[in-house]
């Protein structure tokens, strides 16, 4: 009998499971803030996406054999914007729970990610980030306590209702929805890419100051280097090109605690030598 069973157990289960209710997919929306937990440069995020998902797994594979096979192919390497993800959980889920076919699985999971993380980062960290931490900052700096409060709310409201929807919506429109917004993800990512774009070069001008204190003696004649060469060429431009180089630094994959460090030496030094402004601004 024990045999029998055990026999059973590793059969492939064709049998469909009940759908997911609301509370169990609000559940898995909670799991998955845990997406980066075991971040790491073999699997990027896939333990956390194992993680994340394995409740709906569990859910929709009733035998050990079918768990296992899921489990592992959703330990596999995976890398998407982290406030995304329940959108390719809810499709895959979907999938999971209609036993499609493994490797249409992996392929759904594969060709989403990429395009949904470049659609985040031009959504989140090129236009809501820098919107809302601009704003913030700016009541912050005039002394206005709500300033860190406003951000802190306001960003929360639109990250938590970006991922509980998205994933009831893929959850609910199953494979379909890839259809749905497929059209129009260029247009999106697009448009909000020059957004955020607009929003970082405003706040590189307001945000980022780099100011020569340096003069050059021609006989009777003073130049400063600041006003008088660099302001003429363009106003914010030694702010500009360092934070282009910076930008230039990261995508060689340069960690930013090292790039914070030749900041701070790059500071410090240029101030020691005479050469950087130092000291805060009594007007800020």
């Amino acid at each position: 009998m024990a045999s029998n069973e055990l026999e059973k157990n590793d059969q492939s289960d064709e049998e469909l499971s009940p759908e997911l209710t609301r509370k169990q997919l609000i559940h898995l929306g909670f799991r998955s803030l845990m997406l980066q937990a075991s971040f790491n440069y073999e699997r990027m995020q896939g333990g956390g996406w194992l993680y994340s998902i394995l409740p709906g797994l569990q859910h929709a594979h009733r035998n050990k054999k079918d768990l296992s096979n899921s489990m592992q192919d959703n330990m596999a390497f995976f890398n998407t914007h982290p406030f995304l993800v329940t959108f390719i959980m809810g499709i895959v889920l979907a999938m999971e729970q209609n036993k499609e076919d493994r490797a249409a699985i992996r392929g759904i999971r594969v060709a989403m990610m990429g395009p949904l993380g470049g659609v985040g980062d031009a959504l989140f960290y090129l236009t809501l980030l820098p919107l809302t931490g601009g704003i913030a900052a700016s009541m912050a700096i005039e002394g206005n306590i709500f300033g860190p409060i406003m951000f802190i709310i306001v960003f929360n409201v639109i990250h938590f209702g970006t991922r509980f929807s998205l994933m009831f919506y893929g959850y609910r429109a199953g494979v379909n929805a890839i259809a749905k917004i497929k059209e129009g993800t260029q247009r999106i990512s697009r448009g909000a890419t020059i957004v955020g774009i607009t929003v970082v070069g405003g706040l590189i001008a307001t945000f980022v100051t780099i100011d020569v204190d340096y003069f050059l003696d021609f006989g009777e004649t003073e130049m400063d280097i600041q006003e008088d060469v660099l302001d003429s060429i363009m106003p914010g431009l030694l702010p500009l090109v360092y934070t282009l180089a910076m930008y230039f630094l990261l995508k060689k994959k340069q960690s930013p605690l090292i790039l914070i460090g030749i900041t701070v030496l790059f500071g410090l030094l240029g101030a020691y030598l005479g050469i950087l402004e130092g000291g805060i601004d009594d007007d800020a």
